[in-house]
């Protein structure tokens, strides 16, 4: 499988995802909007020649001003049109000059004649809808009315449109160009038919935290041509020869939108500065920047993410959202295994741990519910898996992503995995990523603590033990040769888990009376002893017939909606992040990802059953390595409900690290306890405090010392005494 895996890898730039033909009859069966899942096939639609209008849906234009204007001479008066355009449930308005419209007619009779002449295999389609015209192309010049000025427009409106009603001439790459159409203009999931259109866009700009800041300066870069599509929360620009997005730059409280050349140092210049990076695009005049901007300042005016709300998050609270929590990760699991079923386009997963192996429905019966196998199923099916891992320091952390990722990668080309952050390059030595969440079509989310990992597993019976029943472990030991264990010096367990001869023994075990529910290294107590060889998921880590395994109690929840799109838009903003910093370049295999807008977030697939409404509010912690922003909403959040806290605090967590001994841990949790019992202590309130700091590792410490750690953590009393009385009642 390595080897496999290690061929793919070596040749993910000539990667090619191809549309399935459930998702070309999708395209062409559908008459009102564009499938969100085009934004990932771009290059091979443009490659099919498929036309980014919508099917049998006519466009429309209409006149609705001019603009009378003179040159630098002062002397010739110039006429600037107001065009409106219409097709299916989008409107959107261009505006060209009387010059434009002759560029346009002259462009489509030289394509016509080239049709005419040129090869058929090559223009197949274009030449098919040219014999199928009845009618001649409309003449521009040399009537009566277009003398008048007054009956100039009428004439420009009429024009046009008979030649949008010709599917010849509608089709054209030069008729698109003139209506500032792309492919991804009619995609009602990224919201309204924003400002589009070719410019030149300068190099540079990016703010990169780490050691790859150096050269990104304003001494040296170039203009190239770009085609930029602005939508109501992001934009972007892209090749069209190629048909790839090329940057992604999501609207953010740092957002501004500057035009002169004394702000942009350019002639006909627009700046747009966000948190991760300062753009500067050139335009072909000063009206066409001052229209640029004035666009972007419109479509980005309700955007939610422009400016920061409570606790300083990123997002406002979301009311009635459709929700479910989870206290074990059996029913997690569950639905999620369900959630992922029903995928259509995306997929994005984040874990600081993630084990291709893991089985989310139990006791498996096969290797239907494995998350590799779902997770390739779904890639064959054309949905993008984007999944994004914590690089951990491998003599620190034994958990192997390099594994996870490689395994991933040889299951299927619409499989995505990046692993972040490089510690050298980006100077992090001492943080993690660990957040655990999963968005499925960008509608629902699964988010808590719950790692798609080995261990994570377990219910409300929380078993010590886990041994095959007799009659079920002689009916699985029939396909293997040879069962080992993994324990150190102990006897072999009496489990089929692996043949010798094979790594993946699971894969082709009989499993239809398995009564296991962890199988292999999910059977785990990570206190008596660590995982290790996890490229092995089917060798027992412990012997469960001496060796009791560890519950594992978390928490999770589900979230539709709005809170969705805003876990997906967090997941995004990592994603296009570490690809700027990692593997910028690599269009192809590292797409970057585009955000739905919010406008179509009520629409929802598919609900988790056994939801309830709620207010929910997404909070996050960020630093300039990890996302390009600091954000502190998760602490903010702890410090104001510790703040409000009427009876009584539970903390559980693995990792409370809050010593008031130290000036190195800056944590204001601490604190806020601290202050919280001094005050009821002033109020002669009763207030009880419950702090379970559990020691989840193996180690050589003992047992009795983990209280000594969890006084050190938190002042005792006698240093609050130094604060005020303490009282003992």
């Amino acid at each position: 499988m390595a080897s496999n895996a290690a061929k793919q890898f070596s040749h993910e730039d000539d990667c090619q995802c191809c549309l399935t033909e459930d998702q070309l009859d999708s395209i062409r069966n559908n008459n009102d909007e564009r499938e969100f899942f085009v934004v990932h096939y771009l290059d091979d639609l443009k490659e099919r020649g498929v036309s980014p209008m919508l099917n049998n849906t006519p466009i429309t234009c209409r006149v609705e001003n001019t603009e009378r204007y003179t040159t630098r001479s002062k002397v010739r008066v110039c006429s600037l049109y107001t065009v409106r355009l219409t097709h299916g449930e989008f409107t959107w308005t261009i505006k060209k000059k009387y010059k434009h419209f002759t560029d346009l007619h002259r462009d489509l009779y030289k394509h016509k004649m080239m049709l005419q002449f040129l090869p058929l295999g090559r223009f197949a389609i274009q030449r098919q809808q040219l014999e199928s015209m009845t009618e001649e192309m409309p003449s521009l010049h040399g009537t009566e009315r277009m003398g008048r000025t007054s009956s100039k427009p009428k004439y420009l409106e009429e024009y046009l449109n008979s030649l949008l009603d010709n599917s010849f001439c509608k089709n054209y790459s030069g008729m698109l160009e003139f209506l500032s159409i792309s492919p991804l203009s009619f995609i009602k999931d990224l919201g309204p038919k924003g400002l589009e259109g070719f410019i030149l866009k300068r190099s540079g700009g990016h703010r990169i935290h780490g050691f790859k800041c150096f050269g990104h300066h304003q001494l040296c870069f170039r203009w190239s041509q770009r085609w930029l599509v602005v939508k109501d929360s992001f934009l972007l620009y892209m090749s069209r020869d190629r048909g790839l997005v090329s940057f992604v730059l999501l609207f953010d409280p740092c957002m501004q939108v500057l035009v002169d050349r004394r702000q942009t140092a350019t002639k006909h210049g627009v700046c747009i500065k966000s948190v991760g990076r300062t753009l500067f695009i050139k335009c072909n005049s000063y009206r066409q920047a001052q229209w640029w901007s004035h666009e972007i300042r419109r479509l980005s005016e309700h955007c939610d993410f422009l400016q920061t709300h409570r606790f300083g998050s990123f997002a406002p609270p979301r009311p009635d959202s459709l929700t479910k929590w989870y206290v074990n990760g059996s029913g997690y699991f569950s639905d999620l295994a369900d959630a992922l079923e029903k995928a259509k386009e995306e997929i994005f997963i984040t874990d600081w741990w993630l084990s291709p192996e893991v089985y989310l429905k139990r006791p498996a019966q096969g290797t239907y519910w494995r998350l590799d196998q779902i997770l390739k199923r779904k890639a064959e099916q054309g949905v993008k898996v984007c999944v994004l891992l914590f690089k951990e320091l491998e003599m620190a952390l034994g958990i192997n992503s390099d594994y996870s990722k490689r395994k991933l990668h040889s299951l299927h080309s619409n499989i995505k995995v990046m692993r972040h952050p490089d510690h050298v390059a980006s100077r992090v030595l001492l943080w993690a990523h660990h957040e655990k969440m999963v968005a499925i079509d960008q509608s629902v989310a699964f988010i808590g603590g719950l790692d798609l990992a080995f261990g994570r597993w377990d219910d409300s019976s929380y078993r010590l033990f886990d041994v095959m029943e007799p009659q079920a472990a002689n009916h699985n030991a029939r396909p293997v040769p040879e069962v080992l264990s993994q324990t150190e010096g102990e006897d072999a367990v009496n489990v089929p888990l692996k043949s010798q001869a094979s790594g993946e023994a699971y894969d082709e075990v009989d499993l239809t009376c398995n009564n296991l529910l962890w199988l292999g290294k999910d059977y785990s107590n990570f206190i008596k002893k660590d995982w290790t060889q996890l490229d092995q998921p089917f060798q027992d880590n412990v012997d469960r017939a001496h060796v009791p395994r560890i519950p594992w109690r978390d928490l999770g929840a589900v979230v539709h909606g709005k809170a969705a799109r805003d876990l997906a838009r967090h997941f995004i903003q990592r994603w296009n992040f570490t690809k700027n910093f990692k593997i910028k370049y690599k269009h192809k295999f590292y797409p970057y990802l585009l955000p739905k807008s919010h406008t179509t977030a009520n629409e929802l697939p598919f609900i988790v059953p056994g939801t309830a409404k709620a207010s929910v509010q997404v909070l996050r912690s960020a630093d300039s390595w990890s996302v390009g922003i600091c954000e502190l909403s998760i602490q903010d959040a702890y410090v104001d409900i510790i703040e409000k806290s009427q009876h009584y605090i539970y903390i559980e967590n693995q990792f409370f690290i809050s010593c008031a001994e130290a000036n190195s841990v800056q944590n204001r949790i601490g604190d806020a306890i601290v202050n919280r019992i001094l005050r009821a202590h002033r109020n002669t309130k009763c207030l009880w405090l419950f702090l379970s700091s559990l020691d989840l590792r193996e180690t050589s410490v003992r047992v009795e010392a983990s209280p000594c750690r969890l006084y050190c953590t938190l002042p005792t009393g006698q240093s609050i005494e130094e604060s005020a009385q303490f009282s003992t009642d």
